[in-house]
């Protein structure tokens, strides 16, 4: 809803004032909204004002491109805007990737960079493009802030029950004989991420004296529960698992103030049942969900947590973008070799299925992109045969545009199925045409996209995902020995920072793990030291607990 009224807003009005070629930037600009959405408002109202002027920025320097190259004349004007497209691409996953922004952040900026540099030619244009850019971008911002006025703990709740799903998913797990593997990794990284929306570190209850606010101490539980799997399940995991569920409606309920932890989830009940709880006091009268700001010796072990300070990482991430800067120039230049119109689809689709983890997912993405776009092509064309008016053009973009945000995140071919047509009828928008060259366009660039992203991965191969697995397990041994070291001298200051960055080292050998696997440079590690390392680390964290 957040993402459909950002576009709205600022569109409809340009539209009913007979100016709906202009609505196009502004759409672009509220593009804006489809980043940080989970984070907590403060952190979310920084992270958003960064991307609006990235965002107002690619709007802007695509439209002073399009006067300077005229990339529709051809030539070395339409080659200079496939390279520069090349590098926007390539600067934008590598920046949204650095400040681990998930979702397709890199393929908007290059959208908007696109849609702008293949646009109007009029020098007049560029300040008006760049300022609708803006206002789409600062409507976006607004909307996507404004919660804090209703309900300003919205963002930390949803974390802590989005930690609380994934251990209601492992103690499922458990009830079956199968607590371990992905499962837990995916509710250490959730429990994990819960800590970080709040800003402290993985517990302990014992430094907070046993007190704090309600998603300050559902986390620890959810942390004793998660620590406490390590060595046992508890007695009635079903029971766990419903109570835990109970407790997450409450979390998502629009009260905006929380009542008390369930009786069920109290200390002596988890104590019963095998958790270790640290320190805990039982859960007595809440106040809402806050973000206590960390000190200074926490912030330096959030960094640690969080592997922003991980040696070797920006060499790590230059690979991903290097592939983008290569797929994307190639099929850019392509489409441009084939004479094909709005040959910068190419280069966006190839972005798309580059904007990956590894070979392995992008050629997931391949083969969702091409079955999604065929799919999508058909709902764009019966839009546009249709002939609706601009107006009525403005509002199929804003269902899309919901539709979209809706599905992308549960199914990435699904999210191209109406991706394919919004972008259309945008295209469509600023300059009309026939509805069967804007079809045929897209789903020759479409194809050509995929094909040479595809290559691309496969061409583009180093060991730099072997470098992390390897990287990750040495950490992760460290980790343990700290550990270790910490629980024989007895050194309770210390459980707190071990705790956490033990429990990142695990989160990361798991994904290390998975990235190494989907390429096609072998790791040459073996299986089991990793699941060896994964155990003991899990051991370690109870044992911290215990202690």
């Amino acid at each position: 809803m957040r993402a459909a009224l950002a576009m709205a807003v600022p569109a409809l009005p340009l539209a009913l004032a007979g100016h709906a070629d202009h609505a196009v930037y502004t759409m672009l600009g509220s593009l804006t909204t489809t980043f940080g959405r989970n984070l907590p408002y403060a952190r979310r109202a920084r992270v958003l004002a960064l991307v609006a002027v990235a965002m107002t920025a690619s709007v802007g320097c695509g439209s002073a491109l399009a006067v300077w190259a005229q990339p529709r004349d051809g030539g070395a004007g339409a080659a200079v805007t496939v390279a520069a497209m090349a590098v926007v691409a390539g600067a934008a996953k590598f920046a949204c990737d650095a400040a681990r922004l998930s979702g397709l952040g890199a393929v908007l900026l290059l959208f908007s960079f696109a849609v702008a540099a293949n646009g109007s030619t009029d020098p007049a244009d560029i300040l008006p493009q760049t300022a609708l850019a803006a206002t789409g971008a600062a409507v976006a911002w607004v909307l996507a802030v404004l919660g804090w006025f209703v309900h300003p703990d919205r963002p930390q709740r949803l974390a802590v029950a989005a930690a609380l799903r994934e251990l209601v998913d492992l103690w499922e797990a458990a009830g079956t004989g199968n607590g371990h593997g992905l499962v837990r990794h995916r509710a250490t990284a959730a429990v994990l991420q819960a800590y970080r929306t709040l800003g402290v570190l993985p517990p302990s209850a014992a430094q907070r004296g046993g007190r704090g606010d309600t998603c300050l101490r559902l986390a620890d539980l959810a942390w004793a529960l998660l620590v406490g799997s390590a060595r046992r399940v508890p007695d009635d995991p079903t029971g766990l698992a419903r109570n835990l569920r109970r407790q997450v409606r409450l979390l998502v309920s629009r009260r905006r103030r929380l009542p008390r932890i369930l009786p069920e989830l109290a200390v002596p009940s988890l104590i019963a049942q095998g958790a270790a709880v640290p320190g805990a006091a039982p859960p007595g009268p809440t106040t809402p969900c806050g973000s206590p700001t960390p000190q200074a010796t926490e912030l330096r072990a959030t960094q640690l947590v969080t592997g922003r300070d991980a040696p070797g990482r920006t060499a790590i991430l230059l690979v991903p973008a290097l592939r983008m800067v290569l797929g994307t120039g190639l099929a850019g230049g392509a489409a441009l070799l084939f004479g094909l119109g709005h040959g910068y689809w190419a280069a966006i689709s190839a972005a798309a299925v580059l904007h990956s983890v590894n070979v392995r997912t992008a050629a997931q993405r391949a083969v969702q992109r091409t079955l999604g776009t065929m799919a999508g092509l058909m709902l764009a064309l019966g839009v546009l045969a249709a002939r609706p008016d601009p107006v009525v053009l403005v509002l199929v973009i804003v269902l899309l545009e919901f539709l979209l945000e809706y599905v992308v995140a549960r199914n990435y071919g699904l999210g191209v199925v109406f991706l394919t047509p919004l972008a259309l009828l945008l295209t469509d928008l600023a300059a009309p045409s026939r509805a069967g060259d804007l079809v045929q366009d897209r789903a020759l660039s479409s194809l050509l996209g995929v094909g040479i992203a595809l290559v691309c991965a496969l061409v583009v191969v180093h060991d730099r995902a072997a470098v992390r697995a390897r990287r990750a397990l040495t950490a992760c041994r460290a980790a343990s020995a700290r550990a270790e070291r910490a629980l024989g001298e007895r050194a309770m200051e210390s459980f707190p920072a071990a705790q956490g960055q033990l429990a990142a080292a695990v989160v990361e050998l798991r994904e290390a793990d998975d990235a190494a696997a989907g390429e096609l440079w072998p790791a040459e590690i073996d299986p089991t030291e990793l699941a060896a390392a994964e155990h003991r680390g899990y051991l370690l964290l109870e044992r911290l607990a215990r202690a």
